[in-house]
């Protein structure tokens, strides 16, 4: 049996906003895709704007997920 995509995002043992598990399916994959690619430093600053912007953080208007995106 394969994961649930919230396994998934919650396997990744960082921060996920709610906005992510309130996002649907798609989203969500697309989002796992984007933090599970993240080198070391690129996890360093994701934790450093999750925890200084607090709930208002959002990844998906982050400038990592926008460069990455493939659905630009």
């Amino acid at each position: 049996m394969s994961k649930s995509i919230k396994d998934k995002l919650n396997s990744l043992n960082i921060p996920i906003n709610q906005l992510v598990f309130e996002s649907d399916e798609p989203t969500q994959e697309r989002i796992f895709n984007y933090l599970s690619s993240m080198n070391d430093k690129q996890k360093q600053a994701y934790l450093i704007a999750f925890n200084h912007l607090g709930t208002s953080f959002n990844v998906l208007r982050s400038n990592g997920y926008k460069e990455w995106n493939p659905d630009k």
